[in-house]
């Protein structure tokens, strides 16, 4: 479903993703509020811009959904999302824990991903079906073996609205209080993959901010589903829970009522 060419097509986005943001990081740039109150700056621009030019040199047939810049050949069986700075705030406060995100679909599917930290150089490549690396080296989720051991990350309560917000707190209640991480965005999920924290519960997400994290997740042995316990593709509703340990799925179900 995947090649090596497109595993070092990734690879090379990645790295043109970075030269673009690095110089750019704790520097003068400008930004701007979009319409949905999110913020975007130069280097989201100039990143995402140094990734479609090699795509549409290079896979001229497949498509292109990107977070800043829309969406090229929609109808295309292979689509590459692209969100060129997941977390953008923390890129603006200085703070080293924001990605570049890469997600190849097949018909909807993410088959392969990478969350890049252009700043630390850490870099998470996963494959279905062929496991996940980080920094070139292969690397496991943790088992867990209660829900009330586990790690709980999520960017911001924020995010959770309605009846959300009880589901939510349902989770938080299952774990120890003092293993709650707020902030994170993708690196959150690239914990998950390297078995630093177990579980990530979030709403409000959009195709690019998740397509790349689930390849990663579960080519690392864990899991990602929607809010009901389904996989996730291109028409999931941006409710989503990573998981290290599957075994750990019906329980964060359970908690969430």
């Amino acid at each position: 479903m995947t090649t090596a060419a497109d595993l070092a097509l990734a690879n090379r986005l990645a790295e043109a993703a970075g030269e673009a943001i690095r110089p750019l990081f704790r520097g003068e740039w400008s930004q701007e509020q979009k319409a949905d109150r999110s913020f975007v700056t130069e280097a989201d621009r100039a990143a995402e811009a140094a990734m479609r030019a090699l795509l549409e040199s290079e896979r001229a047939d497949d498509g292109i959904i990107g977070e800043e810049y829309g969406t090229r050949n929609e109808g295309a069986g292979r689509q590459w999302v692209l969100d060129p700075i997941d977390g953008t705030t923390s890129f603006i406060a200085g703070r080293p824990i924001f990605g570049t995100l890469i997600a190849l679909m097949q018909d909807g599917w993410p088959v392969l991903g990478v969350i890049d930290q252009p700043i630390a150089k850490e870099r998470w490549v996963g494959r279905i079906g062929d496991g996940t690396t980080f920094n070139g080296k292969p690397v496991r989720a943790a088992a867990c073996k209660e829900l009330s051991d586990a790690v709980l990350a999520t960017t911001t309560p924020h995010q959770f609205a309605g009846d959300d917000v009880d589901a939510f707190m349902g989770v938080v209640k299952s774990v120890a209080e003092r293993k709650i991480i707020y902030g994170g965005d993708c690196y959150n999920y690239a914990l998950v993959a390297s078995g630093h924290v177990d579980v990530v519960v979030e709403a409000g997400l959009k195709l690019h901010d998740f397509a790349a994290l689930v390849p990663v997740v579960e080519g690392a042995g864990g899991v990602m589903s929607d809010w009901q316990g389904n996989p996730l593709d291109a028409n999931s509703d941006g409710r989503v829970i990573a998981l290290g340990d599957s075994a750990r799925l019906e329980d964060v179900l359970e908690a969430m009522g």
